[in-house]
């Protein structure tokens, strides 16, 4: 394995002249990261929140990479792609997207089909080996299937998954397992279907269900549901959701809601993953905590009698930044390190100004080495200027 090197020990290195010119391109896409959470900050926060990033995270080690692009300063190897395929989407869920919807980026700079395969190939040879296919919503996009065999043919891939609001899932699931899909996320934070058209403005709960069915029929190894608590609107229904692992093999997720530009976000809409655990074990026997891999998101638990599982998505409370394996992808072309924090660097503009493999490579690097140790905290991270959770991907 070749050596960590810093941005500065980069570019003092010999390179060809268009490489140089590639490593300028990316890197004025860089914004100013966000800082980290003051500590009187941390002294007002009251108990409950008292967990998110009140300390530097002791570094989770990291597995043996395939070559030094993915390894960020602190030895995090990161080899979990996300890919966002589209800023499109055909709900409006309220966490998700403003009121007014959002300036959509015109398709013409929007990644193509052979751009996302091209950038997906140089992260899978140097290690990753899974890659998350995400939105706005990506089954709407016309050439999802053809993405997906070509993606799933790349060799070193283990997973190939997709998040997705199910919406009309159920048609495509079938031919998207043939072309090598074998993992499933689907949003659901409802199970009522008035509230459901409330929460996304839309209608469609009965889609959702089908396609959960569908998925567990055509025998996914991976099928898990995605809810968003946010008081008053859906905690109220938490117990209901984790009923749902009674009979069908699926994985719920409860997700705190995080703060992104538009989606009016409150510490007071926030259902904290410790109060939630209390709902579930008042009401079900059996609680078991699962072993979770060090570089897991969730914290996952079994209940005894229950065909499926429940997990917790605690990143406001809770964070899990010093196990972060995760890159994003845009859906136009910019590399985002870190989901809170709004540094991107453009991967587009230099694929499009003829870079080579090796340029982006240098690209690539940079950006990951230029990753914090941990996110600013959800008080911070509100404050932060940051795209619309549908302009990033789920």
């Amino acid at each position: 394995m070749m050596p960590l090197r810093c941005l500065s020990e980069l570019a003092r290195r010999r390179r060809p002249h268009r490489t140089f010119d590639a490593m300028r391109v990316g890197l004025q896409y860089f914004m100013t990261t966000c800082s980290s959470t003051k500590a009187a900050d941390s002294n007002r926060l009251s108990n409950t929140y008292a967990t998110s990033c009140a300390n530097v995270p002791e570094v989770a080690p990291s597995e043996a990479p395939l070559s030094d692009m993915l390894v960020d300063s602190f030895g995090r190897f990161h080899n979990y792609l996300r890919i966002s395929l589209t800023e499109r989407c055909n709900l409006r869920c309220q966490y998700c997207m403003p009121a007014e919807g959002v300036e959509l980026t015109p398709n013409s700079e929007l990644l193509s089909r052979d751009e996302i395969i091209r950038v997906a190939d140089l992260f899978v040879t140097s290690g990753v080996d899974k890659i998350r296919l995400t939105g706005g919503e990506p089954t709407i996009r016309k050439d999802i299937e053809d993405i997906c065999l070509h993606l799933s043919g790349l060799k070193g891939l283990k997973t190939l998954a997709m998040t997705t609001n199910g919406l009309v899932l159920s048609k495509k699931l079938p031919r998207l397992k043939e072309c090598g899909l074998n993992a499933l996320n689907i949003s659901l934070d409802t199970l009522v279907p008035a509230k459901f058209e409330f929460m996304t403005r839309r209608k469609g709960h009965s889609k959702v269900m089908e396609s959960i069915d569908v998925a567990i029929e055509l025998g996914f190894r991976s099928v898990k549901v995605n809810c968003v608590v946010m008081r008053g609107m859906n905690d109220d229904e938490i117990c209901d959701f984790v009923e749902m692992t009674r009979y069908k093999p699926v994985n719920v997720r409860f997700i705190e809601f995080m703060p992104f530009d538009g989606n009016v976000w409150n510490v007071k809409k926030l259902v904290p993953y410790a109060e939630i655990m209390d709902k579930v074990r008042q009401r079900f026997e059996g609680v078991e905590r699962l072993q979770d891999h060090p570089s897991e998101t969730a914290k996952n638990f079994k209940i005894d009698g229950h065909a499926g599982t429940i997990s917790f998505i605690t990143s406001m409370t809770e964070h899990f930044c010093a196990g972060c394996n995760r890159l994003r992808l845009l859906a136009d072309g910019n590399l985002k390190v870190c989901l809170f924090g709004p540094s991107e660097v453009s991967l587009r503009e230099p694929i499009r100004t003829g870079v080579d493999d090796a340029g982006l490579r240098e690209i690539i690097s940079a950006a990951v080495k230029r990753k914090k140790a941990k996110h600013a905290g959800m008080f911070d991270i509100a404050k932060t200027a940051n795209r619309p959770m549908i302009h990033i991907g789920g």
